[in-house]
């Protein structure tokens, strides 16, 4: 492999990533670089679990999230067994799928059944039972060598530090939609059983604490329902 002309390649990529109008885009060019950068690498894509559910974010082909909704449904797969080490693995390279059988034999089955060869993921985060990964596949057995990994571990590092803005943002955009709910709540109270503003939020918060109720889940019942029932 040229290095240079990879490092040129991955400099122009981090330039373009600069230039995304959202994460969103910022993490399809990211995928959408691992099967023009990655030897071997036919699709790729982002999958996020958060407990039980599966989100699979900027894949290049269909075959992407359907793999990640098999793993979902069979409970079983690299991706998973990645996640729930006790070390987290952060990088893992499947050679060829056929030579797996004993491992995830249902996924492995279904996987072969698709075309898929070979397989590498890369571990972007873990959070209790929360965790993202970079997926990459090839039809190919034996597509991915090491120096695949080596290409695909750089691409990773910019999935991360996309993936964590994202993730940030939307803890923001909850965090500002909570508040605004909190005080449309209060304003409520406030009108409807003549209150102040310190007395329509204590109000609120007794009921949280009473009720073991979220104070975010009590506002909202009040905007729906009037009051509080």
């Amino acid at each position: 492999m040229d290095w240079h002309r990879f490092a040129q390649q991955m400099a122009s990529m981090a330039h373009d990533l600069l230039a995304q109008p959202s994460v969103d885009t910022t993490l399809e060019r990211i995928t959408a670089s691992a099967t023009e950068l990655v030897e071997g690498c036919d699709a790729a894509g982002i999958l996020l679990v958060h407990g039980l559910e599966v989100e699979t974010l900027a894949p290049t082909e269909y075959l992407v999230a359907d793999l990640d909704r098999l793993q979902q449904r069979l409970g079983q797969g690299p991706c998973f067994d990645a996640a729930r080490e006790s070390e987290k693995q952060r990088v893992f390279r499947i050679i060829d799928l056929t030579a797996e059988e004993l491992r995830w034999p249902d996924f492995v089955h279904s996987a072969l059944e698709r075309g898929v060869g070979s397989m590498m993921g890369f571990l972007l985060f873990t959070d209790d039972e929360d965790f993202g990964a970079l997926n990459l596949y090839s039809r190919q057995p034996g597509a991915f060598t090491e120096v695949s990994e080596d290409a695909a571990v750089m691409l990773a590092s910019h999935a991360a530090v996309a993936l964590s803005s994202a993730r940030t943002h939307a803890q923001l955009e909850q965090a500002v939609a909570t508040r605004h709910q909190i005080g449309e709540a209060m304003g409520i109270l406030m009108s409807s059983q003549h209150l102040t503003e310190e007395q329509a939020f204590a109000t609120l918060r007794r009921y949280s604490q009473d009720n073991n109720v979220k104070l975010r889940e009590v506002a909202r019942q009040v905007c729906e329902k009037g009051g509080l029932t």
